[in-house]
């Protein structure tokens, strides 16, 4: 879990805290599972989508997103998921 990480501009989250974060999100939100249909999207994706090292990471999230349906996506890190244009809505936290 990245927030477990120490950064330079804050303290990491102890492992606890993360968990209990996660059981929260698992009980309150549907969980999109990865499968052939994401891979299928996911090599879309890397042939049409200019991407590279940890950015193929936010394209297997848009991947799962699409196999799945889900076209709105909860950022706070808008700049990286433009290059996806219309195949996602990008929404800013309140």
């Amino acid at each position: 879990m990245a927030a477990t990480r120490p950064q330079s501009w804050s303290a990491p989250l102890p492992m606890a805290e993360a968990v209990l974060d996660v059981e929260r999100f698992h009980e309150s939100l549907e969980i999109l599972d990865e499968g052939p249909q994401v891979t299928a999207w996911l090599l879309t994706l890397c042939r049409e989508v200019p991407v590279s090292g940890k950015q193929v990471h936010d394209a297997n999230i848009v991947a799962t997103m699409l196999a799945h349906g889900e076209r709105r996506l909860l950022t706070f890190n808008a700049t990286d998921f433009r290059r996806y244009g219309p195949r996602v809505e990008l929404v800013a936290p309140a």
